[in-house]
């Protein structure tokens, strides 16, 4: 594409506003080696049932699996945050307990995948939730105002990596 001045123009990046959510098995290593490796399988592979149930249900869109975890997208962070609540009360029928983290920011799409602050940001965030918790950004909390979706404040934390200190609070 050439620009007014006959130069050729820089390709605009194909950015979107994404939720993203990551979800983690809570003590998953020490689980796998009580159970053995098949055991362990078996259940892992309930486990990415569950989540996808799930994901589908609130139209969310799977972009990668990590071992236990989950890295997923949605257009909303209303329907994030339900869904990481419906994944974790779910997966306690697998006696699995999970922690998440939920942000939404601005997202580059590079070959059907996305990238961007707003990724390892989430990720952060989900590595600091409790077993149990889901924890959101502030952005995440001043997105969905208005809804009945409460929660507790975790304060201010920094995100190894990440620029600035994040607010953070967890759903109740």
């Amino acid at each position: 594409m050439l620009s007014p001045e006959g130069r050729q123009a820089d390709a605009v990046p194909d950015t979107v506003l994404a939720t993203i959510l990551f979800t983690d098995i809570v003590g998953s290593t020490a689980r796998a080696a009580a159970l053995g490796d098949s055991a362990w399988r078996e259940l892992l592979a309930r486990h990415h049932t569950l989540v996808r149930g799930e994901l589908v249900r609130f139209r969310g869109e799977e972009l990668d699996t990590a071992g236990d975890g989950f890295f997923a997208a949605f257009d909303g962070p209303g329907r994030a945050i339900e869904c990481a609540c419906a994944i974790r009360d779910s997966l306690r029928s697998l006696d699995l307990e999970i922690r998440a983290g939920v942000h939404t920011g601005e997202c580059e799409r590079v070959d059907g995948k996305l990238g961007g602050i707003a990724v390892p940001t989430g990720a952060r965030i989900a590595s600091l939730a409790e077993p149990g918790e889901v924890l959101v950004s502030s952005t995440v909390k001043d997105l969905v105002a208005g809804s009945e979706i409460e929660f507790e404040d975790r304060g201010t934390q920094e995100l190894k990596g990440v620029p600035g200190e994040w607010r953070l609070f967890a759903v109740r």
